[in-house]
């Protein structure tokens, strides 16, 4: 009997509810509760929406998402892959003193760190705008500053004086942008401990001009990519360049959260844990691994062509759903899953799934699917490989399409594993986890 998932997939919040008292980050580890948009604790948790919307709704962001992945890949401006009205992951934050509450997209593909502040032609939302005046930790960045030669986009201020203030200019894949101020100031986090931990000096962008499709819910962008001045870059020492997360699957007990694990919490180890390296390319916001081929109950096949020449032909991503490979390495894994299961294929209602059956009598027996990473084998389970879209109808987690845009391993695949980041040893790491638990 296979477990199938029956909600969407795509979008978390990470529900990190401050104090005024915090203690400066130190290396020691700490943790934050992940909650799903779509749970009854989310404050996008719509109960008018049938679980077979939000699983069409979460697909299609999947196809939507890639869009921006390749924006991002075909051009040196300064783009992220962000959609703002689905699959993305939400985030509180306080910034500055006293600190001051945020509502944001936490987003693994991008890196800058922002937020709407007054006085600001803004899109609307629904929280008041932050008020850098009203902070004592706050102060502006001159352009002759490090971070401001970092960033691509900026300007200064008076062109003429390289002390005057930073300008930032970040337009995002779907034509939403943002322009103000690159700043400092302190970002408080919470944790599961209930210790909130300090992050003082944090470079942010103070976006006084921004608009696009962003939801008025929220209220800027909390950058986790590989980039310098993303937050998980700035946390830097004080977590040893390590954070993890595990994520629950939808089928999980209401109630149950994922987590997202920092420093010393967010070591993965022990002998069902894998590694494979993580390799830096020209996009730095991306984290890339090197996939080398996918076993079908046993049946291996090799990535081949300019995908098997290529270190770093895939990325991993935790904003998008479904696992997206290149069309012809595709063909041959579809080929021979559908070769091992006994069941008449069906027609998808969300256009892009490619490999769908009609469930309404029996429940499908479905292949045992290993991804072979360079040094790492991470064996799926049924609820990673196929999503139950209706009561009628399960599909393939996995689709093939044509572009310029990186291959994805998106996050239905990394549900039920601990998935363990070390930016200092450059590696990735994935341990079978029950995360109800975790």
């Amino acid at each position: 009997m296979v477990a199938m998932v029956t909600a969407s997939f795509c979008l978390f919040f990470l529900n990190l509810i401050l104090s005024a008292t915090a203690t400066t980050a130190k290396t020691s580890g700490f943790s934050v509760e992940l909650i799903h948009r779509d749970s009854p604790k989310s404050p996008f948790y719509n109960p008018l929406e049938s679980p077979s919307q939000r699983v069409a709704n979460a697909l299609r962001h999947s196809i939507s998402r890639t869009h921006h992945f390749l924006s991002s890949a075909e051009t040196d401006a300064p783009r992220s892959n962000i959609i703002s009205n689905a699959g993305q992951y939400l985030m509180n934050i306080s910034l500055g003193t006293p600190p001051f509450p945020i509502l944001a997209i936490a987003d693994t593909g991008s890196d800058l760190v922002w937020t709407q502040c007054e006085p600001c032609q803004c899109y609307k939302q629904d929280t008041p705008f932050y008020n850098p005046n009203s902070s004592s930790t706050y102060k502006t960045i001159p352009c002759s500053a490090t971070q401001c030669k970092k960033l691509q986009g900026t300007s200064c201020s008076d062109e003429f004086d390289p002390e005057s203030t930073c300008i930032y200019s970040v337009a995002y894949g779907d034509q939403s942008f943002t322009n103000g101020d690159l700043a400092l100031d302190t970002i408080t986090l919470s944790s599961t401990s209930g210790q909130p931990v300090a992050l003082p000096n944090i470079t942010f962008g103070c976006g006084n001009n921004n608009d696009g499709t962003f939801n008025e819910r929220g209220s800027g962008i909390i950058g986790l990519g590989a980039g310098d001045l993303s937050l998980i870059s700035q946390m830097g020492e004080s977590i040893g360049g390590k954070f993890s997360y595990c994520l629950v699957p939808l089928t999980a007990t209401i109630g149950s959260s994922s987590k997202i694990n920092f420093g010393s919490n967010g070591i993965v180890s022990g002998p069902e844990a894998v590694s494979t390296p993580l390799v830096r390319k020209t996009s730095d916001s991306f984290y890339y691994l090197t996939l080398e081929g996918i076993s079908v109950d046993g049946e291996r096949i090799n990535v081949s062509g300019s995908f098997a020449l290529s270190k770093g032909n895939i990325v991993i991503d935790s904003g998008t759903p479904l696992t997206m490979l290149p069309t012809n390495f595709f063909a041959l894994l579809k080929d021979s899953v559908s070769s091992k299961i006994n069941a008449t294929q069906s027609e998808s209602t969300v256009q892009g799934l490619q490999l769908c059956y009609d469930n309404s009598e029996r429940d499908i027996k479905v292949p045992d699917i290993t991804v072979h990473f360079t040094s790492a084998d991470v064996k799926l389970k049924p609820l990673n490989t196929f999503v139950q879209v209706n009561k009628e109808l399960i599909c393939f987690s996995f689709i093939g399409r044509d572009g310029s845009a990186p291959p994805i391993y998106g996050n239905l695949v990394q549900m039920n594993f601990l998935v363990g980041y070390d930016t200092q040893e450059q590696t990735v790491s994935f341990k079978p986890t029950d995360c109800t638990k975790a």
